[in-house]
This record gives structure tokens, C-alpha cells and sequence, in this order.
């Protein structure tokens, strides 16, 4: 039984999609611990779960209602509107952000996510034994991911497909960042900057009546349908693995997803440089829209005497107090109920 929301509540969830699509589109955030934090979570996971063969029958069947209230329609609807809504609306506002203020971005971002373990792990048993273990897997997962070395893009569709399965992964995990890891399998650009662009501008020349694309732009577009069916089994398949998981393993899961999370601090750290990838003769590679492509980071420790240091550690302490803020907010709602 899916629980009967009121109108706040759905605003609500409509902003929680909003935080949540906004951290999928930053290279080493995870949406998934935006879910985690607010609460979510599980409903989330358990929801996509229900994208099954019932769901695909109820669905065939012509029987809409009951598909749509099977699959907890509602809830998800409301998330991925938020999601798009972000897309269009915070993610440009963080694009801004971080080519503007990148050191105080990054450093927000740094405190939700040590405000996020604290959240996490006050009311986990830190003292198993096995908890523990499963813990230092996770940050050893984490950290590993963050040190790879990325690799050169490819547009074959099965990798693409692949990618999809790989890099819904943010929404999914917790501390795993699906931007991040798109990176690391070097078609970051080309899946969330190229391709896109290709369908904005497909779109808007499609209004004018013009119907003339160009092999580039079709082969863009393949490689975007291509990347969002990939998308859709991976959010899926892992939902399902997770909903097993969590049912069966809850404690071992929510160890690795501390884990991950704590891990996956070495990708946010705020005090670092911009790599860019070259060609062979030492030039900058750019984008179709004429900008550098980042290839990895160069992270280094601050200096204690500068001002930028200190400003970034007060974004810290902001995006902690923000985490902790909200954790409040829930809570003393929780107990009105």
C-alpha cells in the first residue's frame, strides 16, 4: 500500500527530485545519496522494482490505472518531474556555479556529503565486526574508482548501451557518481554534452520544417538512444538486484553504502585542478561547443594561510549544516504524523 501524499507533500518530493537530478549532473555526486539523505531511499528502489512482467502485462493490457498505481506511479512521476525540471533549471544554475565559483561548489558539496555519513551512520552499529569490514570494502571501492585513469571515448553502441547500465549507476548507489564514472569510461562529453545537444538541435530544427541532418548529428542521436535504453535496463535491473539486497542484506548494504559514500570524498575534494585531454600532438581537444574537455583532476593540499582556503572550509561547514538542516526538517515532520 503506496502511502496517500497532500499537496506539500508532493511539492515536497518535487523538490527532492530537484536536489536529486542536480547531483546526478555533477561529476562525483551521487543523486543516490540526495535519495538516502531525504528519505526515499527504499521507496525508491522498491518502486522501480515493480517495473516487471506484471508491470509490462497491466501495461500491454491496455489497464493503465492499475499499471500505474502497481508501479507507484505517483511517487515516481513526481520524482522524475523534479528530475527534468532540474535539468533545465539547477543544473544550468550549477553549470554557472562551478565555472565561476568552483572551489566554493566543490566545497559545498564535500560538507553535504560528510553531513550525509554523519546522517548515515549515527544509528548504524558501527561496532559489528562484519559492518565494519563491509565499510572499509566500500571506501576501498570508492577510492580505487577515484584514482583510475580515464579512458578515450568511444561511440561503438554496445559500449554506449553499457555506459547507460554503468552510468545510472549515480541514481542507484549512493556514493557512486554516474557522471564521475562516465568519465572514467572517457564518454562523458559525448553522452551528457554532445549527444544532448545534437537532440536540442534536432528539436529546434525540426520546428523550422528542416529535416536535413547531417551523419554527425544522426550518428549523435544514435549514440543518445543508444545510452538511454542502456539507461533504462540499468535503472531497472539494479533496482531489482537492490531491492533483493536490501530485503536479504539491509545491514551489509548500508555498510557498503557508507562506505561508498566516504569514498567517494577523494572525487569531490575541493582543492583541485582541471586535467585536460590533448591530442597527440599536445593540443587541447574541444567540444562541439568549443570548450576544453576535462580528462581527470589534479588534487593537491591547500595552503592554511589563504583566504580562498578558508571560504572553501565555510562552504564545507555550510553544505554540513545543510545536510543536518534537512535531516531536522524531516524529522520534526516524521513526528507530526
Amino acid at each position: 500500500m503506496h502511502p496517500t501524499r497532500s499537496l506539500k507533500d508532493k511539492i515536497i518530493l518535487i523538490l527532492k527530485g530537484l536536489g536529486m537530478g542536480a547531483a546526478n549532473k555533477v561529476p562525483g555526486v551521487s543523486g543516490g545519496v540526495v535519495a538516502f539523505v531525504a528519505g526515499f531511499y527504499e521507496e525508491f528502489i522498491y518502486s522501480l522494482q515493480k517495473i516487471n512482467s506484471k508491470a509490462f502485462l497491466l501495461l500491454v493490457n491496455g489497464r493503465w490505472a492499475n499499471f500505474y498505481r502497481y508501479i507507484n506511479g505517483k511517487f515516481l512521476s513526481l520524482l522524475i518531474l523534479g528530475m527534468l525540471i532540474s535539468y533545465f533549471s539547477i543544473s544550468k544554475l550549477l553549470d554557472y556555479l562551478i565555472v565561476h565559483y568552483e572551489l566554493y561548489v566543490w566545497g559545498c558539496f564535500f560538507g553535504m556529503i560528510i553531513g550525509s555519513i554523519f546522517y548515515i551512520a549515527k544509528d548504524f552499529n558501527l561496532k559489528s565486526t562484519s559492518n565494519l569490514l563491509f565499510i572499509v570494502i566500500g571506501i576501498v571501492v570508492g577510492v580505487g574508482i577515484s584514482l583510475l585513469e580515464p579512458a578515450k571515448e568511444n561511440d561503438n553502441l554496445w559500449f554506449v548501451f553499457f555506459c547507460g547500465i554503468i552510468g545510472v549507476s549515480g541514481m542507484t548507489l549512493p556514493g557512486l557518481s554516474g557522471s564521475f564514472i562516465l568519465m572514467l569510461l572517457g564518454n562523458y562529453v559525448l553522452l551528457l554534452v554532445d549527444s544532448v545537444n545534437a537532440l536540442y538541435d534536432t528539436l529546434a530544427d525540426v520546428a523550422q520544417g528542416n529535416w536535413d541532418f547531417t551523419p554527425k548529428r544522426i550518428r549523435l542521436l544514435q549514440v543518445l538512444g543508444s545510452f538511454t535504453l542502456g539507461s533504462a535496463v540499468g535503472l531497472v535491473s539494479l533496482s531489482h538486484l537492490l531491492a533483493y539486497v536490501l530485503k536479504h542484506y539491509k545491514n551489509i548494504t548500508y555498510a557498503i553504502i557508507i562506505g561508498f559514500i566516504t569514498g567517494s570524498l577523494g572525487v569531490v575534494w575541493p582543492w583541485k585542478e582541471k586535467i585536460y585531454k590533448t591530442e597527440a600532438d599536445g593540443s587541447f581537444l574541444l567540444d562541439a561547443n568549443g570548450n576544453l574537455i576535462i580528462d581527470n583532476y589534479d588534487r593537491y593540499i591547500p595552503q592554511i594561510d589563504h583566504l580562498t582556503t578558508w571560504m572553501v572550509s565555510l562552504f564545507i561547514i555550510i553544505g554540513i549544516f545543510i545536510v543536518i538542516g534537512l535531516e531536522r526538517f524531516r524529522t520534526n515532520k516524521n513526528a507530526k504524523i
